[in-house]
């Protein structure tokens, strides 16, 4: 579990139902990963996303790239 002292944020799209992911860049730079949480229980478990994977996913959104 990561500590919920870290700088977890959701995307500005996300709307307010609550139904988000929240991700943290802290550990890339000492772990590299990326931790993944449901917004709904912040202090529940995270993935921990190496962030090469993530930067990937990332880009894949950005340019509509992933498909079902």
């Amino acid at each position: 579990m990561f500590h919920t002292s870290l700088d977890w944020f959701s995307s500005s799209y996300s709307g307010n139902g609550g139904d988000c992911v929240e991700v943290t860049a802290d550990r890339v730079a000492t772990h590299g990963t990326v931790p993944v949480r449901d917004s709904k229980r912040p202090t529940g478990p995270a993935l921990a996303v190496p962030a090469a994977a993530f930067a990937t996913f990332v880009t894949g959104i950005k340019s509509n790239s992933i498909q079902d």
